[in-house]
């Protein structure tokens, strides 16, 4: 690996940047969408029974707008029921633009909000200091796990707070997205980095069959347009690049021949689709559902 090749994480500047990128070229809001539709509903149907409180905690809830639709189907679900929404978040960016969000969406007058600047590993020590810990209705952690040192005992503590007719949701790339192919095959040659890890939905399931937890797993296609990518000099394409292999400035700063390999594989049908002159990176995302 070359020395100047440095983490996108090092960076954060770059990183929110790439992932903008990431957002807007890929249909991984729409496809979270679809599972909110669709999917969403028939889990939290029995979530509030006899309850005259709604508790949700969301792990790591970003800038919110996944949070707010995920309420929004709980409001369908029990209408005028009080919700109290919990969001454990570290950047005080995304908290800020969170906020900003809350202020200008309507009907949320029957929903409590509190935000937590803290990692999930910082909320899990405040906790277990604390002689009672809470219960709680929906437990969601969207893309994050990630970012966990520890992912069996996080799953654990967090799997503990459930209540009676609970449900934790997951979301993470699925084991059959182009992701798992990149991460085997070219993991060793980017920058490694304590702050994240390569996890798929497999190695999640094994996690959870493992601690014995019952769930049910579904997966929804998502892809990412990644044809910038191949055009020189295009600085949606680098910043695509940077997103991809997490490395800070890859087209600059990585072998010539890594980056040859890398390009031509990424074409590859076990990687993305080609469709209308577009290269489709497959983003394949997989919603776990946990039982209480």
């Amino acid at each position: 690996m070359a020395s100047s090749m440095r983490s996108l994480f090092s960076d954060h500047g770059k990183y929110v940047e790439s992932f903008r990128r990431f957002l807007s070229h890929s249909t991984e809001h729409q496809c979270m969408q679809e599972f909110m539709d669709k999917k969403l509903p028939g889990i939290i149907a029995r979530i509030g029974d006899t309850k005259s409180e709604i508790k949700i905690l969301s792990i790591g809830g970003g800038a919110g707008e996944i949070d707010l639709q995920i309420l929004s189907k709980v409001q369908a679900q029990y209408p005028g029921v009080c919700i109290s929404n919990e969001v454990v978040e570290p950047s005080a960016e995304q908290i800020a633009k969170y906020k900003e969000l809350v202020a200008k969406t309507s009907n949320l007058e029957n929903v409590k909000f509190a935000w937590h600047k803290e990692t999930s590993s910082e909320y899990q020590s405040r906790m277990l200091e604390k002689k009672e810990l809470q219960k709680w209705d929906f437990i969601h952690m969207i893309q994050m796990l990630y970012y966990v040192k520890d992912i069996p005992a996080t799953l654990k503590f967090f799997h503990s707070l459930l209540g009676t007719n609970a449900k934790m949701l997951i979301i993470v790339v699925s084991g059959s997205s182009g992701w798992d192919k990149l991460w085997k095959k070219y993991g060793s040659h980017f920058p490694q980095d304590d702050l994240c890890q390569y996890i798929t939905s497999d190695d999640l399931t094994q996690m959870l069959d493992n601690l014995g937890l019952k769930y049910e797993c579904y997966d929804l296609l998502s892809t990412m347009d990644i044809s910038d990518c191949f055009i020189d000099g295009n600085e949606n394409g680098d910043l695509l690049w940077d997103f991809l292999t997490e490395t800070c400035n890859f087209n600059a700063t990585a072998p010539p021949d890594l980056r040859a390999e890398l390009g031509k594989d990424l074409q590859e049908p076990e990687f993305s689709a080609k469709k209308e002159g577009k290269v489709l990176f497959n983003n394949t995302l997989s919603f776990i559902v946990i039982e209480a």
